[in-house]
Order: structure tokens, then sequence, then C-alpha cells
């Protein structure tokens, strides 16, 4: 007997061993979910974040919104700038947002019955709050809303002499 041959007498069984065990797919369903497991979970906190941001915006829309609607129910653009900036921070504080920095710009045009006032919202959020996962960085998010001013209000004697109060 040649080495050849005592060689492929010992490996012929392994060989069919392998290839029956190769064939056999018990078990292979856990071991490709506990594979996929950490991505699906991933996926999941992914989705959850893509949620998050989408209703932050939808949220800063809405406050852009109320503080325009306040500022046109002022009867000088001081006060109209002052009420959109406290009606920016309270809309924000009840929506549960937390501003790294807000600005509120106000656009008076005069604040004349007939004109729009247009508010700008920007808000810097920490991702780590607005997904509670501790997600680092930050995302700023703007939103301008433009309200009309009532035809048939009147205005102040001031406002009409074109002075600030």
């Amino acid at each position: 007997m040649s080495a050849t041959s005592t060689f492929r007498r010992l490996v012929h069984p392994v060989r069919a061993r392998l290839c029956v065990l190769r064939r056999d797919e018990r078990g292979s369903a856990a071991a490709e979910l506990t594979l996929l497991t950490p991505l699906l979970i991933l996926l999941l906190l992914f989705v959850v974040l893509c949620g998050r941001l989408a209703d932050t915006k939808l949220r800063i829309n809405d406050v852009a919104h109320q503080a325009a609607r306040a500022a046109t129910l002022a009867r000088t653009p001081s006060q109209a700038t002052a009420n959109a900036q406290t009606t920016a921070s309270a809309a924000l504080a009840s929506a549960g947002i937390t501003c790294q920095s807000l600005t509120v710009s106000t656009d008076t045009q005069g604040l004349k019955p007939g004109s729009t006032v247009t508010v700008t919202v920007s808000c810097s959020v920490g991702l780590g709050d607005l997904t509670m996962l501790g997600v680092p960085g930050s995302r700023t998010f703007e939103s301008s809303f433009s309200s009309p001013v009532d035809v048939w209000r009147g205005t102040s004697t001031l406002a009409q002499a074109g002075g600030t109060g």
C-alpha cells in the first residue's frame, strides 16, 4: 500500500462527513438572526432618529406660525418683536424642545394694516437631547412664517407717525 492510497482512505470519510454537514441546515436561522440582530437594532434606532427630526421640524414650523400671529396682534414694531420672541420661547418650552441657541427675527414692514409680518425662528437642537440616545452633534432647524396684519384694526398714533414705542 502506498502512502497516497492510505491518505485517500483517511481523507475520504472526512470529506463525506463535511459534505453532509454542509448540507445540514439545522440551526442556520438562529445563527443568521444572531448575526443580524445588531444591524436590525441600529436600523430601528436610525428610524427613531429620523422620526424625531421630522417631528422637531414640524414643531419649529408651528412655533414660527404662533410667533408671527402674536406679532401681528401688536400695535408697534418693537412690541411685535417682543411678542414674537416671548411667544416663540413659550411655544418651544411647551413643545418640549430645548434650543442650544434660539434666534427669532421679525420683519414687521411698518406693521401697517394690510401688510404682513414675517417671523423667522432658528433653533439649534442637540441630537442627544432630541433622540434621548446620546447621539453626538447638533442640528439647526429654521422656519419662517408670514401672517397678515388685519386690515380693519386700529393702530396707535405713535406707529402711524413712524415712531417706535
